[in-house]
């Protein structure tokens, strides 16, 4: 919701007026808002444009307001907050200077019993922010971009937020309603294959970590979108996202294989097929092929690129473009028999395996 000064009377306190304009808006053309936060990342509120010195119990009393708005002008609509950034277990993420910081914490205590209200608990996630910032907070590398400490950045970052919701709402679902391959619109390499290996595991992660909602920044702006907004073709990160679409359901399993340096491994009941399993398999070492031990028959969809700063990505070696008339072509997986099989150095794999026969996945 808009909060800054116009939004506000004499006495600094929100009021819904034009938010009012943006729902019967949306209304008016045949829309409706399915969910909503407050406003965006209020942890640097003063970036959102509130007032000088705004502090938890400010937000805690508009908050309180926005949500009696919203349960009578949009009763259906959900409520999820804070949408916090920038804290994990081990301290802060990024130094956001001026702007000031309200902790979660602090946000909680002012909205009081109104933290009941949220239908999910949500909080942002940039581990880093691009080179287009510089000055603002900490970099990453492209030579970092396989390392196993950028790709477990995340977790930090969920777990404290996971501890946030379970002392004020443990019955709200966990989301991630904002997160990218860094801040300030990402750096070059994230429109790459590069970064497709830092998507995936960011999805495994958080999946068997309990967020039930995940949304990537963004889908056509920036460097760290998912399809050009020069000319809207795919990335590579586009057709991972649809593959995880196609094949990973939404109940989590244990892998049983333990995460490894070079070797990360999800498994998920298979999208629409009774007792089928879904498996995803990331080598990151650039170098060092892995092995795997299948228990059952499957099929095999391996990505790959002829260099991992590639543009476009192979699926099983063939490239993936979009067909005539903009068409999206269907994704074949190839068979493959129960055994050992092959993670080639810089590969991600995903596999489908029907008749695994799980007892969870029915």
């Amino acid at each position: 919701m808009p909060i800054c000064a116009g939004t506000r009377d004499a006495q600094g306190i929100w009021t819904p007026d034009q938010t009012r304009k943006w729902f019967e808006f949306t209304r008016a053309v045949g829309g409706e808002i399915a969910a909503a936060e407050y406003f965006n990342e209020p942890t640097v509120a003063g970036m959102g444009g509130a007032p000088e010195g705004y502090d938890g119990e400010a937000y805690g009393r508009d908050f309180d307001i926005f949500r009696k708005f919203a349960e009578e002008f949009a009763p259906d609509m959900l409520i999820h907050g804070p949408g916090s950034v920038g804290e994990t277990t081990e301290g802060a993420l990024i130094d956001y200077g001026n702007a000031g910081f309200i902790t979660t914490p602090d946000l909680l205590s002012g909205m009081g019993y109104g933290v009941k209200a949220l239908d999910a608990f949500s909080f942002h996630h940039y581990a880093a922010v691009s080179i287009r910032c510089e000055g603002v907070g900490p970099q990453t590398t492209v030579d970092a971009a396989l390392s196993e400490e950028w790709l477990s950045g995340v977790g930090s970052t969920m777990d404290f937020y996971r501890q946030q919701r379970d002392l004020s709402v443990p019955d709200a679902p966990l989301w991630n309603t904002e997160t990218g391959e860094t801040a300030c619109g990402g750096n070059p390499w994230a429109k790459t294959f590069l970064d497709t290996f830092r998507y995936l595991d960011q999805l495994g992660r958080s999946a068997k970590g309990g967020v039930t909602v995940h949304f990537h920044n963004t889908l056509a702006a920036s460097d760290y979108a998912l399809i050009s907004d020069q000319d809207f073709s795919p990335r590579p990160s586009y057709w991972a996202a649809l593959l995880w679409r196609n094949l990973m359901g939404t109940t989590v399993l244990d892998a049983q294989v333990p995460l490894q340096a070079g070797q990360h491994v999800y498994a998920h009941c298979l999208r629409g097929t009774p007792g089928g399993v879904a498996v995803l398999a990331i080598n990151n070492d650039p170098s060092v092929p892995r092995t795997l031990n299948l228990p059952v028959d499957g099929e095999r969809y391996t990505l790959s690129a002829a260099e991992l700063q590639a543009e476009e990505v192979q699926l099983n070696g063939r490239t993936l473009a979009l067909g005539e008339g903009d068409a999206v072509p269907e994704l074949t997986g190839e068979a493959v028999a129960a055994g050992e099989i092959t993670l080639e150095p810089a590969t991600i794999t995903f596999l489908a395996l029907p008749n695994a026969g799980n007892s969870a996945c029915q």
